[in-house]
């Protein structure tokens, strides 16, 4: 999907496309206005096609997102620049989800250890026995404990 227009970034999140191309023209501060609205809207990645070589233009298009750039509309560099933007983007989408499961498992802790009054390495050791027994990861345990413990306060009156 090759993106010119304002309502471009609109169309990504209405299609979801695996994949952005945005086409660099002459006005490279609306292409880099149209990839930071894209990136915001979009769960795979943006690849930018220059017409010529702009190091700075890439730099800044980095800054707000890009993937990968290709120069000219080479197919087989193309391709190149997809394979590479899918492959990284994955990588980065699994670090995002890791970081916010650790963040989870942290959170879980901190509710055991002030519920139970105990330190962080005994609040682990609840965590793992009890994935250990139910056949669960820790991070879905974690993930219960968060999404339950207002429950399990005491009702203000």
């Amino acid at each position: 999907m090759s993106l010119r227009s304002p309502k471009s970034s609109a169309a990504t999140e209405r299609e979801r496309p695996d994949v952005s191309l945005v086409e660099v023209g002459p006005s490279c501060r609306h292409a880099l206005e149209l990839i930071e609205q894209i990136v915001q809207r979009s769960t795979g990645p943006v690849i930018t096609m220059l017409s010529v070589r702009d190091p700075a233009f890439v730099r800044e298009a980095a800054k707000r997102g890009v993937f990968a750039y290709t120069v000219g509309t080479i197919p087989e560099e193309l391709q190149g620049a997809i394979d590479i933007a899918v492959r990284r983007c994955s990588e980065y989408q699994g670090l995002q989800l890791a970081f916010a499961r650790r963040a989870e498992i942290e959170q879980a802790k901190g509710i055991l250890m002030a519920s139970h009054a105990i330190d962080a390495d005994e609040a682990f050791g609840m965590l793992r026995a009890h994935s250990q027994r139910h056949g669960q990861k820790i991070a879905d345990v974690g993930a219960a404990i968060v999404r339950s413990h207002l429950l399990l306060l005491p009702f203000p009156r």
